[in-house]
């Protein structure tokens, strides 16, 4: 990887732009990636400007590596203004092209934002499904006790106490 697309890497994490959930989204999209591990999910509130709809804003959260939270960054900033047509044209490269050209080892990260603009603004299905209720995490399930194996017997209990 080049030292200037680096740096634009680090600044772009340093200074993330649009990071975090987006209360009244008006579209979300979720993808991830079997093959690195990455999830990545994208937030969009639409607006009317001159009778059209346009993206007002977007915003991101993922569990990837620092180029998937930089090209989210400057992807959500780049998107901005545009109709859902005109944001669903941009491939994966443009929408990191602001970074600079990515290694052929990291083009994944673009494709993974990519994904998740797309699963946001689907034609026919701009606003998102209600959220079903949440489950209990893991950890929480472990923390209360009730996590079990397929049998429904307790796997684990997790106590955390403070070092002397």
């Amino acid at each position: 990887m080049s030292d200037e697309l680096q740096a634009r890497i680090a600044e772009a994490i340093a200074n993330p732009r649009n990071l975090g959930e987006m209360q009244e989204a008006d579209a979300v999209g979720t993808v991830g990636s079997a093959d690195c591990g990455d999830m990545l999910r994208m937030w969009v509130k639409f607006r009317e400007q001159d009778g059209r709809k346009v993206i007002d804003r977007a915003t991101f959260q993922t569990f990837g590596c620092e180029t998937a939270i930089a090209v989210a960054s400057v992807a959500t900033e780049l998107i901005s203004g545009k109709t859902v047509e005109e944001a669903l044209s941009l491939s994966g490269e443009e929408l990191a092209a602001p970074l600079g050209a990515l290694p052929p080892m990291k083009i994944h990260c673009a494709q993974l934002v990519e994904g998740a603009l797309r699963s946001a603004l689907v034609p026919g299905e701009e606003a998102p499904a209600p959220a079903p209720q949440a489950a209990p995490t893991l950890l929480e399930q472990l923390q209360a006790g009730t996590a079990a194996d397929a049998g429904g017997a307790p796997r684990a209990r997790i106590v955390l106490k403070p070092r002397p």
